[in-house]
């Protein structure tokens, strides 16, 4: 057992032993493993296995001509299937419609929707009037809204529109949405849900209330009131009768509280339990049962807690009634059951227990590969889910004495399978979902051999809070592995629904599902993902806590680390930015003269690491990835203490700093045999994310053979030294890599003016991005500026968002890590129709967090990293507040003795206020109409930052135009816009938020090289040239204008090169977790002005930036003239006189040095600043295009359909 004090800083109340360690322990087995344990578990008679094989087939058959004869929105969905686009757009429609407040928007939903499928084909391929009405309404429907240019539709039928048709339309798939709902929700209040029920015996009812996550605390008083009421409603319906014998209901814990969390053991204990056990309490008055429903796999333990807690309520003494849900595609629903077991037991008293396949396996999956943890909690193979509720089913009906089992399943081999293991035994009962399983358990009711309980889980709610629920049913329908898609095919035989899992595990060898990698093998072999840390198992933080014991009360000591020994400079004490009164330890400045002595040292001895071959440089930075992981004990708490970081941000952070060094590992492997590095480099990082950024950095510039010499920002230098120390323990020489702490920027001013440096790599403020590139643009041989810098980023949300997902984005955008990223959320526009509730849902959920130290993992909110920046931030508030702008500050409790800002919105109504990037936990709110969204973006645009941007959608054409219309370098679709992950999202704008190219993508390495060549790239969509460079290459070819004909030669060399060297327009698709695709598109930088002496040299310079899909700026003289008089006129459409550079992205300069000075003068004075290229001897495309990184949660809209798909879920 650690430490009291860091066990309790880390939710540890006492190490998890017995059943609960079992429980713990099979979390995340590898599940060819535990597959074979289960196969040794599951070893039926013959008997059995006869019994099955008979009763089996007989209930399939049964319920599939049930099923195949039905009609309505059965008929329906057998049509419309998730395999189809018609199908995915009806379940879009599904999830979004009935939220919609405002028509204009539920009108280009249901156009853009319905534009996405083949309806035509749909007409009389049913019997079903209902089919056939729907499939020609939605083609109509089609017809209606399309736009007037599309398939020549004729005016007439636009002005019948006019007169009516998108409201009758719109009407009409309203009630269609409603239509479906009442297909899988039983009511819209109690009351309803218990006349239907009465109406369907003899099934009982367990009734979910719909109770979907609190987002804040009204919300879960408002699901508590919707509880109580509906077990006093169920139990007067009740009468006398025994639990067993009388409807139920159910209940979600994330209902009841905004923060059910592993990581609020107080609030669970002293707000959640409460409202439970008051809900429990009325249950067991009225006699009825309730069970605890299951959530995702991180919410087990604390269920337990709670769990537990209520059976030993004296006030629930002799109530049999109590139930708790098992999952049985969970790992651990083996050892679940049998700590239910031991639990009953130990309390003398019955326990109801629902055993379920499960219902958030593609959440499990997503999860597990982003968080980077060893495997996964779920299995990957239905028929592994199936087996497990086998093995499950024949430990609770052993149990039968202290056990009520419930078995929830809608597969016949399932059913069959109990049956013939209970025998003549009926005292359990099976379940199904409320308009999913009743055709298998009405043939069942039909005969009475094999009759037994049959209880129906049946959602209560409105229709508009039924949409979630409501698409997850739709999902499991059309699942291809889903035994009830199955039934109702007549193309799957019945011997293949009812193949033995068992035999099926057996068959693949218990080997997972070969589409679905664990979570190490995400990126394929030649690039392991970073391992994670899954905090939310008691075992692991207790081993963390082990690890970080001494750590979290250590003093660290740091000093420059020089290749040549220097004098070194005043030591400084580093204090922790949430509790002044934790020395993390001191650092010994460098100082200014031992700059000279380092660069010196750089050049001469770190050359050498140039000269290693780039396949030896690559094992030793993905060694140094190694080091780094494996110091995890040592760095976690160094970054929590010394740049106040969370225990989840550390730990993202330390597998973001080990993913840069795996990925340009394979960057170096990468270049080619020309690229020569740059010599010494320049590394200024900053605080924000003093691992990550600065070991990303370092790790570039040495797969390119660079010497690095790395300047940490002031306040995390004790961060710098230990990842600078792993590195030259993986094999880094030290004259490669070498370390110039300080106070101030003295000694980063001197590494950057020392006229021997071949590039700097900056991250940090605009200003300083500005004051390096003035220095560096004096100088003739060109050195290498990547600056990334600050953000103004937005986020915009029409009214199809869902709320409470919108709003979980936001607070993660704006207010995780106190708002200190680059990418942090500035500015949400939201549109005015649920902009009130959007708000009220936000302040809400924000009021909840725990801002405090993050030493403790209650911790949601940390500090700012000083004072200065804590004084910088109120002052503006203070500012806006003057000006009489609607400011709303978080009421959470202030921590004493550390640099706190409480989470602040605020109102405005013109972005153009937010001209310089305000870094903290604030967030500006922008109310607009449902027409003036993209005039916001451009309002954005205008501001001159491009770092991130976000939209939050279900229109697909918005979601397009949006994106399109934002000037940033990563696009954040339906998630949040923090968090990119390296060769997933990689990450920079342009702009005033960066020169590119992105960090973590692939033309960052070559970059850094002098000669590279551009890697070799996978295209999804291969670049495109432009009409203008075509026309004009040809025009070149064909021998017109004065032009001499080496001249003309020359020319067409650089054509033919920049035709195959292209990239704009180009498409990747880049590798990552499930439910997301993620992007890199090349776009064109936009303007490029030309500057050249004679006529070939325009000529080439306009080749250059045409390739690059750009446009044009010529000088206004005549020479410029006569080459554009001369020339084509598609050639001439792109291209235009002009003088003023403000706009350019870009400047092509083909003259003198000197001559070439003074532009890259006058260019740095300006923000954004153009970059200048000159030939050598051709114009480097890859600057003249810009990287967009577009990611898009694909999940969004309920679930992952994609990964259902596959065949793996449960």
């Amino acid at each position: 057992m650690p430490d009291r004090s860091v066990a309790r800083l880390l939710c540890i109340e006492s190490p998890p032993a017995g059943t609960r360690a079992a429980i713990d322990g099979a979390l995340r087995p590898p599940e060819s493993e535990y597959v074979a344990a289960l196969l040794a578990a599951w070893a039926p008679s013959p008997d059995e296995v006869a019994r099955i094989a008979e009763l089996a087939p007989r209930l399939a058959a049964a319920q599939r001509m049930r099923r195949m004869r039905a009609g309505g929105v059965d008929a329906l969905m057998r049509e419309f299937s998730l395999s189809s686009d018609e199908g995915l757009a009806l379940m879009c429609l599904a999830e979004a419609l009935l939220r919609v407040p405002d028509a204009a928007t539920v009108d280009r939903l249901i156009r853009d929707r319905l534009a996405a499928g083949d309806w035509r084909a749909h007409v009389g391929h049913d019997p079903s009037l209902f089919v056939n009405a729907a499939a020609w309404g939605l083609l109509a429907g089609r017809r209606l809204l399309a736009p007037a240019d599309e398939h020549g539709l004729a005016r007439a039928l636009h002005e019948a529109l006019a007169r009516g048709g998108e409201p009758l339309l719109r009407g009409a798939m309203r009630g269609a949405m409603r239509l479906l709902g009442e297909r899988f929700v039983v009511g819209r209040d109690i009351g309803e849900a218990l006349r239907r029920a009465a109406r369907a015996r003899p099934c009982l009812y367990s009734f979910d209330m719909l109770g979907e996550a609190a987002m804040t605390d009204a919300d879960a008083r408002v699901y508590l009131a919707a509880y109580l009421a509906a077990a006093r409603a169920i139990g007067e319906a009740a009468g006398a009768r025994h639990c067993d014998e009388s409807d139920g209901m159910s209940v979600k814990l994330s209902a009841l509280s905004p923060r059910y969390v592993w990581s609020q053991p107080e609030r669970l204990r002293e707000e959640l339990l409460p409202r439970l056990a008051s809900v429990c309490h009325v249950a067991a008055e009225a006699g009825i049962g309730l069970a605890i429903d299951a959530e995702e796999a991180d919410r087990l333990e604390p269920s337990l807690d709670l769990f537990e807690a209520l059976l030993d309520d004296p006030r629930l003494a002799g109530w049999d009634g109590l139930g708790f849900v098992v999952q049985a595609y969970q790992k651990r629903a083996p050892a679940l059951v049998d700590r239910l077991v031991e639990l009953a037991r130990m309390r003398g008293r019955r326990i109801t227990v629902r055993l379920v396949k499960g219902a958030y396996w593609d959440t499990e999956i997503k999860r597990a590969q982003l968080d980077g943890v060893d495997d996964y909690p779920v299995f990957t193979r239905k028929a592994h889910t199936d087996l497990s509720w086998l093995v499950c089913a024949r430990r609770l009906l052993a149990a039968r004495a202290w056990l009520r089992p419930q078995f929830a399943t809608h597969n016949a081999h399932s059913v069959a399978a109990v049956l013939a293991m209970a025998g003549d035994a009926r005292d359990f009962e099976f379940q199904c979902l409320h308009g999913m399983g009743e055709a298998l358990y009405d043939g069942l009711l039909a005969e009475p051999d094999v009759a037994r309980t049959v209880r129906v889980y049946g959602p209560v709610g409105s229709h508009e809070t039924l949409l979630p629920y409501l698409v997850r049913r739709l999902l499991e329908n059309g699942a291809n592995s889903s035994f009830v898609h199955g039934i109702v095919d007549p193309g799957v035989p019945l011997d293949t629904l009812l193949a033995d899992p068992a035999e099926c595990a057996r068959a693949a060898g218990g080997r997972p599902h070969p589409r679905i990698a664990t979570p190490p093998d995400l990126y394929g072999p030649t690039r392991r993902n970073p391992s994670g840390i899954d905090l939310a198992s008691p075992g692991v933080r207790a081993s963390l806590a082990a690890r970080v014991a001494a750590e979290l009360g250590r003093r660290h000591v740091a000093s420059p680390l020089l290749a040549v020994e220097h004098a070194g400079g005043p030591r400084r004490t580093v204090r922790n930015p949430a509790a002044l009164g934790d020395v993390v330890g001191e650092v010994e400045e460098c100082v200014p003269d031992a700059v000279p002595t380092a660069v010196e040292a750089a050049l001469r001895e770190g050359r050498e690491w140039g000269a290693v071959p780039a396949t030896r440089r690559a094992a030793v930075l993905e060694a140094a990835g190694d080091v780094l992981e494996a110091d995890a004990g040592r760095l976690l708490p160094l970054l929590v203490r010394e740049a106040g970081k969370t225990w989840h941000a550390a730990i993202a952070e330390l597998r973001e700093a080990v993913d840069f060094c795996r990925y340009y590992a394979n960057a170096a492997r990468a270049l080619d045999m020309d690229a020569r590095p740059l010599g010494a480099v320049v590394c200024i990082s900053p605080w924000n994310f003093p691992l990550a950024i600065f070991t990303g950095q370092i790790a570039g510039a040495l797969a390119a053979g660079n010497a690095v010499l790395a300047k940490p920002a002031e306040q995390t230098p004790l961060i710098a030294f230990a990842a600078t120390r792993a590195m030259h323990a993986a094999g880094v020489p030290r004259a490669a890599l070498q370390l110039l702490p300080e106070k101030g920027a003295t000694v980063g001013a001197a590494l950057v003016a020392d006229a021997r440096i071949g590039g700097v790599l900056f991250t940090g403020s605009t200003a300083t991005a500005g004051s390096i590139r003035r220095v560096l643009a004096a100088r003739d041989d060109e050195p290498l500026l990547i600056c990334e810098t600050g953000g103004q980023n937005a986020l915009v949300a029409d009214s199809t968002a869902l709320p409470e997902q919108l709003v979980a984005d936001v607070i993660a955008s704006a207010f995780d890590s106190a708002g200190q990223r680059c990418s942090a959320l500035r500015l949400l526009c939201v549109q005015e129709d649920i902009a009130d509730r959007v708000l009220e849902m936000l302040r809400g959920a924000v009021a909840e967090r725990v801002l405090g130290d993050p030493r403790d993992a209650r911790t949601d909110i940390g500090p700012v990293i000083d004072a200065a920046a804590r004084d910088r931030i109120e002052d503006w508030i203070a500012s806006v507040r003057r000006r009489g702008l609607d400011v709303w500050r978080a009421p959470l409790q202030v921590p004493d003795g550390g640099h706190f800002v409480v989470p602040t919105i605020i109102a405005i109504d013109d972005p153009a206020l937010l001209a310089e990037e305000h870094f903290g936990p604030v967030l500006h709110v922008l109310r607009v109409p449902a027409d003036g969204i993209e005039a916001a973006i451009e309002q954005v645009n205008a501001l001159g930052f491009g770092l991130t941007f976000g939209v939050h959608s279900r229109i697909g054409t918005s979601v397009a135009r949006f994106a399109l219309l934002a000037r940033a370098g990563n696009v954040y679709v339906n998630r949040n816009i923090v968090g990119a992950v390296v060769g997933v999202q990689p990450f920079g704008g342009h702009g005033r938020s960066g020169t590119g190219p992105k960090a973590g993508g692939p033309l960052y390495v070559p970059r850094l090289a002098r000669g590279a060549g551009l890697p070799a790239l996978d295209f999804a969509r291969a670049p495109q040239l432009s009409q203008a460079f075509t026309d004009l290459l040809d025009w070149i070819a064909c021998g017109s204008g004065a032009l001499a004909s080496d001249a003309r030669g020359e020319l067409l060399v650089a054509g033919r090169v920049y035709a195959a060297e292209t990239l704009s327009a180009g498409e990747l698709s880049l590798p990552g977790p499930t439910g997301e695709d993620n992007r890199l598109y090349f776009v064109p930088v936009g303007v490029v002005t030309c500057v050249a002496a004679h006529a070939g040299a325009l000529l080439h310079q306009m080749l250059a930036a045409f390739a690059g899909g750009n446009e044009v700026r010529v000088a206004r003289d005549a020479m410029s003239a006569r080459v554009l008089a001369s020339l084509p006129a598609t050639v001439v459409r792109g291209a235009a006189h002009g003088d003023d550079v403000r706009d350019c992205a870009a400047v092509l300069f083909d003259g003198p040095d000197a001559l070439a000075r003074q532009w890259r003068e006058r260019l740095a004075t300006l923000d954004p600043a153009p970059e200048l290229l000159r030939p050598r001897p051709r114009y480097a495309l890859n600057r003249l295009v810009r990287e967009r990184c577009v990611s898009i949660n694909t999940a969004a809209a309920g679930g992952n359909a994609a990964l259902f798909a596959l065949g793996g879920g449960a």
